[in-house]
């Protein structure tokens, strides 16, 4: 190797050894520093496993129940282990006939699928146009339009129940899936609109100005470009939409009043009711599996909002 071809390596290397020596003392932290660090990383870790604890004991209990008999589960002491596994309670729950004053499981069940199913397409059609033409389009009246969502958000179903039975009724679509179905829609949209108009307001609008300068239309360049990036957004305001259709209890029990249209909250209520003892075994069977559904779903996007947040900033 000649002289000319070291020089520059022999530079280099002085250069990199002067910078070495000038950084690494700013890098070190003192003992009473480091100390202070750790002891802030246990304390917050501590808190974490404790709030982590007292979320998840109350489902490990419900299932831990669940699968008791009912006399372990009136038992004085408490057990932390089903020791007389069975699975009895969710035979009885699954399989129990129907009575004239309540519907059985499966009945319910179906109703629940139907009611959230079409409360979840319906929403989210609806509220992304109306995040889209909050977020992307100046017109009169749109600052009382958001504000108007905020309002509507503070209002309490319970003050608001009768007014909307009596409109139900007027419209003859009480026991109805479709009436359900308006009632969640009118409590769910707001929240929904007001959740996703984040997400796209979050997506700049220049993405679009430079697929149309490649020669795409502006229905392309959304589709192509915009909507990719608003998938996990989609996604995530897509769950909390389920979540409150599905646990909704005040509106069902006012709307659905026959056994044959009872939501899953409103059977486990009726279920609750129709015991002459309490069957608590029973009713923590019941309620493993009225959260089953929500628990399935959210695993089954979750993956998707993972992929779309990937996809969406590979295409950006």
């Amino acid at each position: 190797m000649s002289v000319a071809t070291r020089a520059p390596q022999t530079r280099a290397a002085e250069t990199a050894s002067v910078d070495s020596r000038h950084v690494t003392p700013g890098r070190r932290h003192s003992p009473t520093r480091r100390l202070k660090h750790a002891w802030s990383s246990t304390l917050w870790g501590t808190v974490s496993i404790i709030v982590f604890v007292c979320s998840v004991f109350p489902v490990y209990w419900m299932l831990n129940t669940s699968f008791k008999p009912n006399a372990d589960v009136i038992s004085p002491t408490p057990q932390w282990w089903p020791e007389n596994f069975t699975l009895r309670n969710y035979v009885t729950v699954l399989f129990e006939p129907a009575r004239p004053d309540r519907a059985n499981f499966p009945s319910a069940f179906m109703m629940s699928l139907a009611v959230t199913g079409l409360t979840l397409l319906i929403c989210l059609l609806f509220a992304f146009i109306g995040a889209i033409a909050v977020s992307r389009f100046k017109f009169r009246g749109r600052r009382q339009y958001i504000i108007a969502l905020l309002v509507i958000q503070m209002i309490p179903g319970e003050a608001l129940m009768f007014t909307i039975f009596g409109m139900v009724d007027s419209w003859r679509l009480l026991n109805t899936v479709i009436g359900l179905t308006i009632v969640y829609l009118a409590g769910v949209l707001p929240f929904t609109i007001w959740m996703l108009r984040g997400f796209v307001a979050g997506v700049p609008a220049d993405l679009e100005e430079a697929a149309m300068i490649d020669g795409c239309t502006r229905t392309q360049a959304f589709w192509k470009v915009t909507f990719p990036l608003l998938a996990p957004g989609l996604i995530s305001t897509g769950v909390f939409a389920f979540i409150q259709a599905w646990n909704e209890f005040l509106m069902a029990l006012i709307i659905m009043q026959g056994p044959g249209a009872y939501t899953l909250p409103i059977w486990l209520r009726a279920f609750q009711q129709a015991t002459q003892s309490t069957n608590w075994a029973a009713i923590m069977a019941g309620s493993t599996l009225l959260a089953l559904p929500v628990v399935i779903f959210f695993l089954f996007v979750q993956g998707r909002m993972t992929g779309g947040l990937v996809a969406g900033a590979v295409k950006g």
